[in-house]
């Protein structure tokens, strides 16, 4: 499909100039662009690579001297990021199903409910009970447990399991893999563990014994808002007797794990790799940067954001920016790392000093 530069600059809020009826059938880096891509040139460091590549329009900063690079047309755009934002839908082929179609090979129990001009691919399977929102996709190989309930305009990517009694707002997107209402991670043993011991003291006691788990069952679900999104390969298990909770307008990254009992808040980014533990409390607007891990039956106040690989081992305030292990303020966890590393410098001005006093005291 072709775009007139001055349909994408409308899109996207920005100014086209030169030529604004030239077309573009995609998007590329300006090195990689052909005469029929728009380069996404969002920067100085950009595109100083656009003479390596072979387009005639780019999207660029405001005030940039696009003439200079040659160009027939150009976006100047004041928030280059969020343009892309803009860009990007429209451009975006989708993955190529067939809509209000549903595949021969579907398992579709007599009492679910299908909305209108839903899409289903092959080999998916639907439980008794279920209700898929109008205008909903579902790609291969997707099972839908009994009683989950999802809303309109979801776009569930192939192998996604949404277990029983899940309920989920409107625009749902899941990417492939993703496994929400998973049994909670929850056991218990006849007698006093050496987990629990070990938490009451501190680890000094050395003694453990072996012993046996017994399952704690999950009889809460998964709710999840509207305007979620979940990645690739991530898990959102169910509550022990609440409902673990997704807040409107959260997204989580690939390989994202979220306990049993759990309650995100509104629009909070979880990047890839986080795992966060069981009965944690995270407020509204909170990123959590990759790899970052939470133990269990915390509190994370609105708007914290943590640097990739933190460990948040205790409450956070709302506002806080963490980064280490053990997370702490960002600006003294710079301080410690500072120290760490002058710290074999220190020991060996310490050492000398000590040399010094000694060889001092001797003299005397």
């Amino acid at each position: 499909m072709l775009y007139t530069i001055q349909s994408i600059a409308e899109a996207v809020g920005g100014t086209a100039h030169g030529d604004v009826q030239l077309t573009v059938s995609g998007a590329a880096e300006p090195g990689d662009a052909n005469a029929n891509d728009l380069a996404m040139a969002m920067a100085p460091k950009y595109a100083d690579t656009l003479a390596d590549g072979a387009a005639r329009a780019a999207i660029m900063w405001e005030g940039a001297d696009w003439r200079s690079f040659g160009l027939t047309a150009a976006i100047t755009v004041s928030r280059p990021r969020l343009a892309m934002s803009g860009v990007t839908a429209m451009l975006d082929a989708g993955q190529g199903w067939e809509t209000q179609a549903i595949h021969p090979s579907v398992v579709i129990d007599p009492t679910a409910v299908i909305g209108k001009a839903v899409s289903i691919g092959p080999y998916v399977s639907i439980g008794a009970h279920a209700r898929i929102g109008d205008r909903s996709i579902l790609g291969a190989h997707v099972v839908i447990g009994p009683d989950a309930d999802m809303g309109p305009e979801a776009i569930i990517r192939d192998h996604v399991s949404i277990g029983a009694r899940v309920r989920i707002g409107a625009r749902f997107r899941a990417q492939s893999g993703a496994r929400i209402g998973a049994d909670g991670f929850s056991y218990v043993t006849p007698d006093v563990s050496g987990v629990e011991k070990a938490r009451e003291t501190l680890g000094e006691e050395s003694e453990t014994q072996s012993q046996s788990w017994l399952r704690i069952h999950s009889l809460g679900a998964v709710a999840i808002g509207d305007d979620v999104e979940i990645g690739a390969n991530s898990t959102v298990d169910n509550g022990t007797i609440r409902d673990t909770v997704i807040g409107d307008g959260t997204k989580l990254d690939n390989l994202v794990h979220v306990g049993h009992n759990t309650r995100v808040g509104r629009d909070c980014l979880l990047c890839g790799l986080t795992g966060v533990s069981g009965s944690v409390e995270i407020g509204d607007s909170v990123v959590l940067g990759g790899q970052t891990g939470v133990a269990d039956n915390l509190f994370i106040g609105d708007r914290v954001i943590t640097g990739g690989g933190t460990k948040v081992l205790s409450n956070v305030p709302a506002g806080r920016v963490l980064l280490g292990y053990p997370g702490v303020k960002m600006n003294t966890h710079i301080e410690m790392y500072k120290a760490l590393r002058r710290l074999p410098r220190s020991l060996r001005d310490l050492a000398a000093l000590r040399k010094a006093v000694f060889k001092s005291q001797a003299n005397d």
